[in-house]
Parts: C-alpha cells; sequence; structure tokens
C-alpha cells in the first residue's frame, strides 16, 4: 500500500517525462502535453488566450473542426476554503472502499489519495450541487431553519423548485457557497466526497488545421469570470486555471496539460468547389480558423479552385477583441476568403450584431444554398 502525504500536483507528477506513457491516448489516458504558446488576444479588460500545444511524441492525430479535452484542476484557494469551512485536516491520507454490490464499480480517482488532491483533481466543486447532494449535507445543519431549507430545495414540489432555481441556480451556488452561507452545515468531509461529481475534462473547438499545424493544437478561449447575484466572483475552472498557472516563461520547463482528442462531424464540403458560410461571433470564430487554414492550404499547396468562403464575424469593439485581425486582413488579400462581414456590436450608438448583417444579405445566403449547393455552418 502507497501513502502519499501532501500529495498535490502527484496527478502529474507521476507521469511527466516518464517512459513509462502509453498509446493510445484518449479520455482514460490522456497525454500530458506541453504547452508551448499562451498569449492574451484581447486588448481590452477582457481576456482571451490563443493557446498553442505540443503533441510531438503523441502520435495524436486531428482535423479541422475536432475538439480538444483539457483535464483541469480547481482553484487552491477555493480546495482550501473547504478544509476551513468543515474543519479538515486536508492532508489526511484515506481509502475508499466499495460497499456496493455491483464491485465492477471503479472508484472516482485513485486511491490512496489526500483530501487535498481528491477535491483539486477529480470532484467539480464549483458547478451548482443537485438536490441528492442538499439532501445529504442537510443532516449536518444544527441550526433547524437551514436544515427545513435545504430539505426544502429537495422536494419535487412547486416550493421546492422554486427555492432551489432561485437560491441555487439563479444565485449560481457551488458546494462551496451553500457551506458559507448556512454556518451550522458541517458534513464530514469523506461523506461530502462521495456525493460530489466528478470532474469532468472541458471541451473546446480546436482553432487550427493538421495541414500548417501537424504537431501543434490550438485554442482559443474566452477566460471565464463574471459577478454573480450573491456579490461573488466565480471563475471558469480551465480558463482561469491556464491563465494564471500555464503561462510559457522563457528558460523554464514547459507547463504540461492533460488532453486527448475528440473527433466531430463539424467538417468541410469534401467539394473545395462549393460555396462556404461561417457565422463564428466572437470565439466561435475557432473552428473557421482552422477551415480557413485548410481553403489556404488548397489554394496555395494543391492549387484547386475554392467555392466562396464568406465569413461572419462579430465582437464588441473593433480595437479591443477583434479575434486574429491581421489574419483575416491577410486572407482577405490572398482571396481565401471571399467576403468578410464585421459586426463590432459597441463601435456606434446603435449596436449592430451579426443578425443584422445575415438580414442584410439574406438573399445571398439563400442563392449560397440553395441555388449553389453550398453549406452554412454555425458556432458561438
Amino acid at each position: 500500500m502507497i501513502f502519499v502525504v501532501n500529495y498535490s500536483f502527484f496527478y502529474y507528477k507521476c507521469f511527466i517525462h516518464s517512459k513509462t506513457l502509453t498509446r493510445p491516448f484518449d479520455q482514460k489516458n490522456p497525454f500530458l502535453a506541453p504547452i508551448i504558446v499562451n498569449r492574451e488576444l484581447y486588448k481590452g479588460e477582457r481576456s482571451c488566450m490563443h493557446i498553442e500545444i505540443d503533441i510531438r511524441n503523441s502520435k495524436l492525430r486531428y482535423e479541422a473542426g475536432d475538439h480538444i479535452a483539457i483535464y483541469p484542476q480547481n482553484d487552491t484557494k477555493l480546495v482550501e476554503r473547504i478544509g476551513e469551512l468543515l474543519n479538515a485536516d486536508l492532508d489526511t491520507v484515506f481509502t475508499l472502499r466499495n460497499l456496493d454490490e455491483d464491485s465492477s464499480k471503479k472508484h472516482p480517482f485513485p486511491c490512496p489519495t489526500t483530501y487535498r488532491t481528491a477535491l483539486t483533481y477529480y470532484l467539480d466543486i464549483t458547478s451548482t450541487p443537485r438536490t441528492h447532494v442538499l439532501k445529504e449535507i442537510a443532516e449536518y445543519c444544527s441550526d433547524e431553519k437551514e436544515k427545513e431549507m435545504l430539505k426544502t430545495m429537495t422536494m419535487p414540489t412547486e416550493q421546492g423548485k422554486a427555492l432551489y432555481s432561485e437560491w441555487i441556480i439563479d444565485d449560481c451556488r457551488s458546494i462551496v457557497h451553500v457551506l458559507e452561507d448556512l454556518p451550522s452545515c458541517k458534513p464530514k468531509i469523506d461523506h461530502l466526497i462521495e456525493f460530489l461529481q466528478k470532474l469532468q475534462p472541458r471541451y473546446y473547438s480546436i482553432s487550427s488545421s493538421p495541414k500548417f499545424y501537424p504537431d501543434s493544437v490550438h485554442i482559443t478561449a474566452v477566460v471565464v469570470e463574471y459577478e454573480t447575484k450573491t456579490s461573488r466572483i466565480n471563475k471558469g475552472v480551465t480558463t482561469s486555471w491556464l491563465k494564471e498557472h500555464k503561462q510559457v516563461i522563457p528558460d523554464q520547463p514547459a507547463p504540461i496539460v492533460p488532453i486527448f482528442i475528440r473527433k466531430s462531424q463539424f467538417r468541410l464540403p469534401s467539394k473545395p468547389q462549393a460555396p462556404v458560410i461561417m457565422i463564428g461571433p466572437g470565439t466561435g470564430l475557432a473552428p473557421f480558423r482552422g477551415f480557413l487554414q485548410e481553403r489556404h492550404y488548397m489554394l496555395e499547396q494543391q492549387q484547386k479552385p475554392l467555392g466562396d468562403t464568406i465569413l461572419y464575424f462579430g465582437c464588441r469593439k473593433r480595437a479591443q477583441d477583434f479575434l486574429y485581425e491581421q489574419e483575416l486582413m491577410d486572407y482577405m488579400e490572398k482571396k481565401v476568403i471571399t467576403k468578410l462581414y464585421l459586426a463590432f456590436s459597441r463601435d456606434q450608438d446603435k449596436k449592430v450584431y451579426v443578425t443584422h448583417l445575415l438580414k442584410q444579405n439574406m438573399e445571398e445566403t439563400w442563392k449560397v444554398i440553395g441555388e449553389q449547393n453550398g453549406h452554412i455552418y454555425i458556432c458561438g
């Protein structure tokens, strides 16, 4: 039996630079990939990252339109907060024993381990908790009003559903927030982790083409951060983690992320002569960046005639969040993009969105779809 204390980052240290990595890499066996580029795309207050992930030595293959999955880790501050609220030593080592009659049921994480590792790498502590979790922790409330409130939210009544919708969903409360706002609720930490959902990988549209980037996968991701009705700041698990902890530092080892590729049916038409309309507001542009690289390759490397390539892109302000502006302008000059329709919603008094441009160009759209057997794609 192996006992591990101060287990943080063990998940990665076990495998980084190890020759025991086995292929194929998939959801159950992710590839620990180095990040080679992580740069900011926006110029304003918001943040959008362009990330390039090295897939050499993995034998992972992808096509434009596929997705990349990233296994993130939870915010250390939130993990510590759970320990504080429950008066638990997060470095305590424990082992789960399966008492279920179905012995084939696997543990949600490797054991033995520590509470810190389970909460950091394997359990979802940021999503809104489901009613069965509230029902379980209600029994640990010493305050009867708090206990009754939790129990009411678990009942299939109109009152229960309304209270759950308002207090949990609308207020975006995570399990951390529930424990903070109900101070008499002190479930045992080992009981709590039995009912938390497993931390799931996050999927992102790949914003590159293997025609130009066979050894790397590109991601275009907005950093999620917003204020809730309870005046808390909620952050996206993966994007915030990548933003804060996965920066590329010169002369330092490349940061590592566990990944795998998920195949998609989101593909360009098999005939390059077929016209395409791509509608990608904001980071919806991501897969179309890969499509444009594909069309560029067909045009310049394979000398294939292309059908019209029409792109709609929208953002708030041209000077702040016009993603890949120079690339798109270059594609216009090279005739990879036939027409580029841009909507900058806040650059004028009256807001203009992509939908307004589509309405203006409805005749062109119907012509591409109806008369020319073209394809229309929407993402975002």
